[in-house]
């Protein structure tokens, strides 16, 4: 009796191979010239691949399919984080203040293995399968605003989709949401402008400290006192700088923050909201200001049929214990660029296990990944493939 060969167990030794080459060696978004070029090197050893580089650090795979259909584009991010790796495994980063801390050497992976089989097997691939490598989503405006707005990658382009690994979910578990799935992750830069002096003596100044001190306290009233219960609004101050020694009042206190939002009308009035409670507290005590609003990346906003056939394909790929409806996250992606051009959407697939160590958050000096899920990431795109790109 002849056994059925699974082609994406048969590629589990050679995705643990790209995953921890491409971990070892990370790169930062903008300079990812050595991943680009190992990237590109593999494609070319798989046949029926026209491969290109639209971005000088970004690569293109495109196979034209053997049966009629339509044009869908796979999306894997490929950039590092600046941050220095603490984990000591064997395939540690090798390149000082670079880590790959939050799975995009296994998206890269994932879809490397995805070009493999669908190369394998064109005459049964429908329509076109673009495959973009993408620089850069962890700096923005981010590598997909530059791929959009700026190449023809989604020119003809009906749908697209991708994946992020998510070290919170089980491995090989599967999450899938319609509608509002990723916020858009603004920043807001504060400077609270004082009048310094001698620490002993601060009636002659105006302490921007202690004014900084009450626009952090009371930016939290935007949200609780000024927004909808149900409306999701973050407002966080994440930096504060100010002084340089025990016994001197500084002139200026600097902060940085950010905002996380899913709705466009509710963006549009945290800036105001936010200005206002920084003004307020510092006309009070004699302070001056400045605040800057720097948008973000847009929201993440699934397309609906798009979301329902990914949750099909997780149910028939992965089966129903290994699947669960995802919940919105208030963290940001530049994949929401692609969803300005074409119906589309983004899903999870779990990495996390006690086994691999791997329940570390992402952006981690220890993040990791069970490679367990390098495999169900392979399976669920590779259906994704054959399914959304049949002509409707």
């Amino acid at each position: 009796m002849t056994q059925t060969v699974d082609p994406v167990t048969d590629l589990r030794e050679q995705l643990v191979a790209w995953r921890r080459h491409l971990h070892m060696h990370p790169e930062v978004g903008f300079h990812e010239h050595e991943t680009a070029a190992y990237i590109e090197a593999e494609l070319r050893k798989m046949p029926g691949l026209t491969v290109s580089r639209p971005t000088g650090t970004s690569v293109l795979a495109v196979l034209k399919g053997g049966k009629p259909g339509r044009t869908l584009l796979l999306r894997a991010d490929i950039d590092a984080l600046p941050m220095e790796e603490e984990n000591t495994f064997e395939y540690v980063s090798q390149n000082p203040g670079a880590m790959h801390a939050c799975g995009h050497d296994g998206h890269t992976a994932i879809l490397l293995g995805v070009a493999r089989l669908l190369s394998g097997d064109a005459a049964n691939v429908p329509g076109e399968v673009r495959m973009i490598f993408q620089h850069a989503e962890e700096i923005g405006p981010g590598g997909a605003e530059e791929l959009v707005m700026q190449t023809e990658l989604m020119d003809g382009v009906d749908v697209v989709t991708g994946l992020h690994l998510n070290s919170q979910l089980p491995v090989g578990m599967v999450a899938v949401k319609p509608g509002a799935f990723m916020a858009a992750p603004d920043t807001i830069h504060i400077t609270i402008k004082g009048k310094g002096g001698h620490g002993a003596h601060p009636e002659e100044t105006v302490d921007p400290i202690a004014v900084g001190a009450q626009v952090v306290t009371n930016l939290q009233h935007v949200v609780s006192r000024h927004v909808a219960a149900l409306d999701a609004l973050v407002v966080s101050v994440t930096s504060f700088h100010s002084g340089t020694t025990h016994n001197v009042i500084p002139d200026t206190a600097n902060m940085l923050g950010t905002v996380r939002t899913f709705d466009a009308e509710l963006r549009e009035r945290a800036p105001g909201m936010i200005e206002r409670v920084i003004k307020g507290v510092c006309e009070a005590h004699g302070a001056g200001y400045e605040f800057r609003y720097e948008p973000g990346y847009r929201p993440v906003i699934n397309t609906d049929w798009v979301a329902a056939q990914l949750r099909e394909i997780a149910l028939e790929t992965v089966g129903p214990e290994h699947y669960r409806d995802a919940k919105p996250t208030m963290g940001g992606e530049d994949f929401s660029a692609y969803l300005q051009k074409a119906p589309g959407a983004y899903f999870n697939v779990g990495s996390g296990s006690d086994e691999a160590d791997s329940r570390w958050p992402h952006h981690h000096p220890r993040f990791t990944l069970d490679e367990a899920s390098l495999e169900t990431g392979v399976r669920m795109l590779h259906a994704a493939a054959l399914r959304l790109s049949l002509p409707e």
